[in-house]
């Protein structure tokens, strides 16, 4: 059956991959971006999910054409790198305010046209980093974690109106995500900090470059589109990044940290 779907940040990586291949399965895809976009098979809309009015706009412009909303895949995100305490208020409000606040922004923005429907479906794109606290990607972590706390709320709340709720936990990928991140220049400049952040900064770029292409992950998220009943959370990740999630699971939380400061070398 074919889908209208709204997907947020489709101009590249994840959001992009799988903008392209739901077109190609026959659904109505539209894509936001920041800029302006063609593509023979993605409409794109001009949207920032951190402007309430560009979200009002682009939801308002869907609607009047399509009439319904069947779909919203929160994708949009970025990372910024560095230690907790040296982050600036800036990087903190950009952090929170893109991943999380931009998620909730888009789900607040469709919700009422998705009861009106009784039906729908809301992905919310979270992370490995939203399961266990990364070190030197904390405020990274702490919106993936936000973005765990409010899909599982939501989807007690909407079930009932015939909308499910999916996040999808990736590990990592060889996307343009690696190369946009945004690395704390006082974390790197500071004499108790620099050394381990540049350890661990190394070790994560190379795991991300070697990661699974985007397209593995589109390919999850058109099954979670078009399944019957979608599951609450779905891992996306290699065998060892799957199994350090089940590991997470069952070791006393002192033990886990160990394991985090060993293999991220701080």
């Amino acid at each position: 059956m074919q889908k209208v779907i709204l997907i947020t940040g489709a101009s590249s990586g994840f959001g992009k991959a799988t903008a392209e291949l739901l077109a190609q399965r026959g659904h109505i895809v539209y894509g936001t971006s920041r800029t302006t976009k063609e593509h023979p098979s993605v409409h794109f809309l001009n949207m920032d999910v951190r402007d309430r009015e560009s979200i009002a706009s682009g939801v308002r412009q869907i609607i009047e054409k399509e009439g319904r909303i069947d779909v919203l895949v929160n994708n949009a995100g970025m990372g910024i790198g560095g230690s907790l305490e040296l982050a600036t208020p800036e990087e903190i409000d950009l952090q929170m305010g893109t991943n999380f606040m931009g998620c909730v922004n888009m789900c607040q923005a469709v919700l009422p046209q998705m009861r009106k429907q009784r039906q729908g479906r809301i992905i919310n794109l979270s992370s490995i980093g939203g399961i266990m606290g990364l070190p030197y990607q904390g405020y990274y972590s702490a919106s993936k974690f936000a973005i765990e706390g409010f899909s599982e709320a939501l989807s007690a709340e909407v079930r009932g109106f015939g909308i499910s709720v999916s996040m999808v936990e990736p590990g990592d990928f060889a996307t343009g995500f690696t190369a946009s991140r945004k690395n704390s220049t006082l974390t790197l400049e500071n004499e108790d900090y620099g050394d381990s952040f540049r350890r661990s900064l190394d070790l994560i770029e190379k795991e991300e470059n070697g990661g699974l292409k985007p397209e593995v992950l589109a390919r999850r998220i058109a099954k979670i589109v078009e399944c019957r009943h979608p599951k609450l959370r779905y891992v996306v990740a290699n065998l060892e990044q799957w199994f350090s999630v089940v590991v997470k699971r069952i070791l006393p939380g002192n033990w886990f940290v160990g394991i985090l400061r060993n293999y991220y070398k701080v």
